[in-house]
């Protein structure tokens, strides 16, 4: 009796001591160290929880755009004012938030919206220049939160303005996590986006400062009560330390058996999470042993035989860290022998996302310095509202152009010229002396201050500068020109004029032939005359461009054989003539620029190769975002690739060396700790064979007149490779999978690891191995090992009648006559039958003569023997009839239509190729090539 007396006794005095933390409450000094901003407040204020709120005003001096929200009802405070700023699309808002390098914060932002303000606003936000999420106006009230560790002194949270609207924020909050290095002890490099922050209870009431003395909000949820589960509330005595108020834990969520909780409406792209369980055990009379369980996190087993009551302590923290897409499943189960089922208190899921690199130190230093100058003469310019932040990144600050060197952007440009970009108003005219730190920006190639009110010397710049450019014109400066000016190595332009006061002697051993200058004069005529004189040369190429398109189409029908294809048809509506006129690819040899780049930053721009879009021979792509915002598609190869070093050399070399708008470019390359890894373009749209009959999610409807156009780039493309300054280049791979559609559906042809130059004068005309795909490959090459351009051409064919006919190449699941596509097209194609082998998708919206055309083109592509098949000159040319008949012939429908008449159809008598040979083609011997990919 006197032991159960002592008992109760001792949990007394545990209560007492817990109340009185409670009553009491944290020290000051977390409070203190709280940063938080009241948006368009009026003035500074305490609110009932003893913390010290801030007006913006000091960030944004202006009341412009201050609302006040209608639904202020949803904000946890109670504060019900807005800022909306209100702006063109791509620009931001950021605000400086003073931070201690290394240390962790909790960083949130609450944005109400009120429904009067006009239409719907979207942005999104972004810590740094990491994006943490996405505000949309359809939600009355968000709040946007995330956790990171302080890169530097200073750290920006910034709104980037979207699709709609523009952004806007009520509230903004920063607190220190004293002693909570939990969260980021994995991830230091992160920022970690909440989720879901939630405590069981029977009420709503949410639990934050100053029962949290970090100032997590803590939401209530009973909607995962179900059937064998209940809430059970206790008094909290906990024998060890708890990072969580013991407001979180009073309550947990018992289950008899099985305890389920879901979270669904998560990213659709893989990221990892961060999962953390807060479990206290409420019933005072279970026993070590007596309360065990197993924990699933997303089906995966993370803890096997879980006891809350273990170790001599009734309360432990869990932390799991797993990869989800959409939702993520965390089950308890009783195990076996367990008297009691699991129960959980509360629980935080964080998402993983990576800290995104920020622009060059150094330059961000330097501009900063730059708007610190300018600000002292000019506080009023609206230009340094925009000017917070990141300078390149999402999006750069206005006047100022980034590049990416050695993996950081850096500044290039800096162009605040009155007028450019600001408008001609006087506000806009920059006063006081040229900011001296703008020669210390490193990478400058291109300064221009013209057209303000710059006074005093011109500064003197470092032999070291980058410069090419500098236009200093119609300004009010003062002084001679500076030697270290003139002397820029790198010098090409520069414009002093209209400046009275610069001395308009030239320094002695100046080379006035070195650079183009405007040699200080200044004359209102000259300078119209010389925007007179641009805008008629750009006019004038311009003309000069169709007259020649215009002769070379007239010489081209006059002169040129028509070789094998001699049926034409001319219409009368030439509206949509295309010529095939040389591009400046084929015009200017141009140096063309393939990056370096680092293993490090190849993991960080796929996040560690987080999104898998695709697989092939050479290895697996994933899809990535440079560090200027380019999306990617990042190609690496394996281990286990029937490629190797060779075909990655191979692509590197030709596409460092030829670049056409028809040919996917490279960007750049990694070969780092036996890494091999190619980057290109991400192409929007996927391949043609995606679209044709590829995956259902991916498979996409596509008309004659598309069709057609990506027939035309693809042969572009290989005609470019064909016809390449120099000697001729043969893909070796043509397929549908290998040409891929960008934004705009613009073709472009993929995949040279086989690529090969064609046999020359001398050369052993056979091949040791045979490269390309089943079903797409040439038989007279697969036969006699005889490699030329031809077979690039039979292999285009093929693709030609897979867009004829939506069909694959090969297909054994389908009859036996259809199995290979080749030999069922050729069947109905010599019986003039080709509806039969027209995709349905795109029956009774086709012109016949240009359909007639291209199956004409295919067939010819197709002969057994490579001498009867045409070059790919032909090939372009032949579809870009077609493309015009099919264009003029809808244009023509069209017109008919709008007066009322029945639409028509043009069925012609064609000329079909007899085949040169009665016997099957060796194409089914194809079933088993000798290297498929």
């Amino acid at each position: 009796m006197m032991k159960e007396l002592d008992y109760w006794v001792l949990r007394l005095i545990e209560f007492f001591i817990i109340c009185l933390f409670i009553l009491s409450g944290p020290t000051s000094a977390d409070e203190g160290s709280f940063v938080s901003i009241a948006c368009c407040a009026e003035s500074d204020y305490k609110d009932s929880r003893n913390i010290n709120w801030i007006s913006d005003f000091n960030q944004f001096p202006n009341n412009r755009g201050c609302h006040t929200s209608v639904k202020a009802v949803v904000n946890n405070s109670g504060y019900n004012r807005t800022r909306v700023f209100y702006q063109g699309s791509g620009q931001r808002r950021c605000y400086k938030l003073s931070t201690t390098k290394g240390e962790d914060y909790l960083i949130r932002g609450t944005f109400l919206f009120g429904p009067l303000w006009g239409s719907h606003f979207n942005f999104s936000v972004s810590v740094g220049v990491t994006p943490i999420g996405v505000v949309d106006s359809s939600e009355d009230s968000v709040v946007v939160e995330g956790i990171l560790r302080a890169t530097e002194d200073l750290t920006y949270f910034c709104l980037v303005n979207g699709k709609g609207g523009a952004p806007y924020i009520s509230e903004l909050e920063l607190r220190p996590l004293h002693g909570l290095k939990k969260y980021l002890q994995d991830f230091p490099s992160s920022v970690l986006k909440l989720v879901a922050r939630v405590k069981y209870a029977t009420s709503k009431e949410e639990i934050r400062y100053p029962n949290d003395t970090s100032d997590r909000i803590w939401t209530s949820n009973s909607s995962d009560l179900g059937s064998g589960t209940s809430l059970i509330t206790t008094n909290v005595f906990i024998s060890g330390n708890a990072s969580v108020s013991v407001r979180v834990l009073q309550t947990a969520l018992v289950a008899s058996d099985q305890l389920v909780i879901l979270h669904n409406g998560l990213s659709t792209t893989s990221y990892q999470y961060l999962m953390f369980l807060y479990l206290y055990e409420v019933n005072q009379t279970v026993q070590p042993g007596q309360r065990v369980f197993d924990i699933y996190l997303n089906n995966e087993l993370k803890q096997s035989r879980f006891d809350v009551s273990g170790n001599g302590s009734n309360y432990k923290e869990l932390a799991f860290t797993v990869t989800a897409n959409g939702f993520l499943n965390l089950t308890l189960v009783k195990a076996p022998g367990s008297e009691n089922g699991p129960l959980c208190n509360a629980y935080e899921i964080l998402q993983v996302l990576p800290w995104v690199q920020e622009t060059n130190q150094s330059d961000v230093k330097v501009i900063l310095e730059v708007k610190n100058e300018l600000l002292k003469n000019n506080p009023q310019n609206e230009v340094w509202e925009g000017w917070s932040g990141d300078p390149c990144l999402p999006v750069p600050w206005d006047g100022i152009t980034c590049a990416a060197i050695d993996g950081y952007l850096v500044i290039t440009k800096l162009d605040l010229s009155s007028g450019i970009s600001r408008g001609s108003d006087q506000s806009s005219i920059l006063k006081g002396p040229v900011p001296s730190s703008i020669t210390k920006l490193t990478y400058l190639i291109a300064l221009n201050l013209s057209h303000n009110g710059f006074t005093g010397d011109i500064p003197a710049f470092l032999p070291s500068s980058l410069l090419i450019s500098v236009d200093l014109s119609s300004n009010d400066l003062s002084g001679s020109i500076p030697v270290s000016l003139i002397s820029l190595p790198h010098l090409e332009t520069l414009y002093l004029g209209c400046n009275p006061h610069v001395a308009k002697k030239i320094p002695s051993g100046f080379n006035g032939s070195k650079f183009t200058t405007d040699h200080g004069s200044c004359s209102v005529l000259e300078s119209s005359k010389r925007r007179i004189i641009i805008g008629a040369a750009a006019s004038g190429s311009v003309l000069l461009t169709i007259i020649a398109g215009i002769i070379f189409c007239i010489w081209r029908q006059k002169f040129l054989p028509q070789g094998k294809f001699d049926a034409k048809i001319h219409h009368p509506m030439a509206k949509n003539l295309i010529f095939s006129l040389p591009s400046m690819d084929d015009l200017v040899l141009k140096s063309i620029s393939i990056e370096t780049f680092t293993l490090e930053y190849i993991e960080a721009a796929t996040q560690r190769y987080k999104t898998l879009i695709g697989e092939g021979g050479f290895g697996s792509v994933y899809r990535g975002t440079l560090i200027d915002g380019q999306e990617v598609a990042v190609k690496v190869r394996s281990a286990t690739s029937t490629q190797g070093t060779r075909e990655f050399e191979n692509e590197l070399n030709l596409l460092s060396a030829i670049r056409h708008e028809n040919l996917v470019p490279l960007l750049g390359y990694c070969c780092e700790n036996d890494q091999e890894i190619l980057v290109y373009p991400f192409m929007s749209n996927g391949s043609l064979q995606d679209r044709l009959y590829g995956e259902a999610a991916k498979r996409k409807i596509l008309d004659w007149p598309t069709r057609l156009s990506i027939a035309l780039g693809a042969a572009r493309g290989l005609t470019h490779l064909h016809t390449f300054a120099g000697r001729c280049i043969i893909h070796r791979d043509v397929k549908s999978s290998n040409i891929l559609l960008d934004h705009s559906m613009s073709a472009k042809v993929a995949d040279f690891g086989f690529s090969k130059y064609a046999p020359q004068e001398g050369d052993s005309c056979a091949s040791l191995e045979v490269r390309g795909t089943a079903g797409y490959l040439d038989p007279e090459y697969y036969m006699t090992h005889h490699l030329s351009a031809k077979s690039d051409v039979f292999s285009f064919g093929v693709v030609l009648l897979e867009i004829v006919s939506g069909r694959e190449p090969l297909n054994i699941h389908r009859p036996r006559p259809e199995w290979s596509l080749v030999e069922w097209a050729k069947s109905y194609v010599r019986e003039s039958k080709i509806d039969e082998i027209v995709d349905p998708n795109i029956k009774g919206a086709y012109h016949a003569e240009a359909m007639w055309r291209v199956v004409e083109v295919a067939v010819s592509c197709i002969e057994p023997f490579a001498a009867s098949r045409p070059n790919m000159v032909e090939i372009v040319r032949e579809l870009e009839d077609a493309l015009i008949i099919e264009n003029n012939a809808s244009e023509y429908m069209r017109s008919i239509e709008s007066f009322g008449s029945n639409r028509f159809s043009v069925v012609m008598e064609r000329r079909i190729p007899s085949p040169s040979s009665s016997e099957p083609s060796p194409i089914l011997s194809q079933m088993a090539p000798p290297e498929p990919r």
